[in-house]
């Protein structure tokens, strides 16, 4: 009896050890199980939080927006400047608010003694040290890069804005539009009459700024025109406000210039342009606003066409920087990172061009 009492007690102590192990082992094995799964959704969840701390911080990059109080190396003093009219309406609004937000540069427009204001003037200024940069219109030629070189230094462009080149004519001249040949040979004095491109029995009059002092250009640096003289039927003025009054005088008459500058204007008709007959685009948003009803509506630029380049003569906007390592090229780059800020860009687009940027 003793012995039998014996041996169920040691079963049962064996039967206990066994379910002992068994719990155990369950046990570390949940533990095992557990700070396995703990390790994976923390490295989980701070994965996610990096991701999301860096998608904030270029959310963060991404809104940010610079302006005139962001622009560093901003000089203290003041400058002289000049050049393309075509820019008339950024001195007024843009460079009235840079002024405003940032007082201690001061910038004075130099109008030429001799010659009208415009590109040409004022970047032939800048290269004989009457302005510290200038305003253009159109590239720099390679006869001023010259001309800069030989006096040890050299001329560096930066894109602003863009505008157009519009043509305009008397409102009472009915032409469906023109070519760009066919503009460049009127100029040249090739095509002389307006029944030669689609219009009546009526001399045409040719009006221009002088090369020498030119604001915009019709025959690119790039084209085989480069160069010709205009014929000797072309008539000279002084600026666009002189080429205006005569357009609204003469019936037959024709002038290109900015368009920003020339499409506000009720005495003038823009004509549509294109590279080929047939494919006429409008330097104006549609529909074109008559004379009568100029006074209270103005045209507006294509914006459009300009940035999608449908629109065949573009005028780009240029800061011209003298690269001497002076004064001059610190106000320049200065100027032009002004323009190129956010701010800046909006108030191009306010004073009614088209940004770059």
């Amino acid at each position: 009896m003793d012995n039998t009492n014996q041996r169920k007690a040691l079963v049962n102590g064996e039967v206990g050890l066994f379910i002992r192990g068994l719990i155990i082992g369950k046990v570390l094995t949940i533990m095992v199980i557990g700070g396995l799964l703990w390790w994976l959704l923390k490295s989980n969840f701070l994965t996610r939080n990096s991701i999301n701390s860096s998608s904030q911080n270029i959310n963060s990059l991404s809104t940010t927006v610079s302006t005139f109080q962001t622009v560093t190396n901003v000089p203290n003093a003041s400058f002289n400047y000049g050049g393309s009219t075509a820019w008339a309406s950024i001195r007024q609004l843009v460079d009235s608010q840079i002024q405003s937000d940032r007082p201690e540069l001061q910038l004075r427009y130099v109008n030429p003694v001799n010659g009208s204001p415009g590109s040409s003037s004022g970047i032939r200024m800048l290269l004989d040290g009457k302005l510290d940069f200038a305003q253009s219109s159109r590239p720099l030629t390679d006869e001023e890069q010259a001309i800069a070189k030989e006096r040890g230094f050299t001329l560096k462009e930066r894109q602003v804005g863009r505008d157009g080149i519009a043509v305009v004519v008397n409102p009472s001249l009915n032409v469906p539009g023109l070519t760009v040949d066919q503009l460049q040979q009127i100029y040249l004095g090739k095509i002389t009459n307006w029944n030669q491109v689609g219009g009546t029995n009526l001399a045409i009059t040719p009006l221009s700024q002088r090369p020498k002092d030119a604001d915009t250009v019709i025959f690119p640096s790039n084209s085989n025109l480069k160069g010709q003289a205009f014929g000797s039927n072309v008539q000279y003025v002084y600026s666009t406000t002189e080429a205006v009054r005569q357009l609204s005088k003469t019936p037959g008459s024709v002038y290109y210039a900015s368009a920003r500058s020339v499409l506000p204007q009720c005495s003038v008709k823009a004509l549509p342009l294109g590279s080929t007959s047939g494919k006429f685009i409008t330097p104006y948003r549609k529909p074109q606003v008559s004379p009568e009803q100029c006074l209270h509506q103005r045209n507006q630029l294509n914006t459009q066409a300009i940035k999608d380049g449908s629109y065949p003569m573009i005028a780009n906007l240029f800061v011209i920087i003298k690269q001497n390592k002076g004064r001059e090229q610190q106000i320049g780059n200065a100027y032009a990172n002004l323009l190129l800020t956010d701010q800046g860009q909006k108030a191009i687009r306010q004073a009614g061009f088209v940004e770059v940027r």
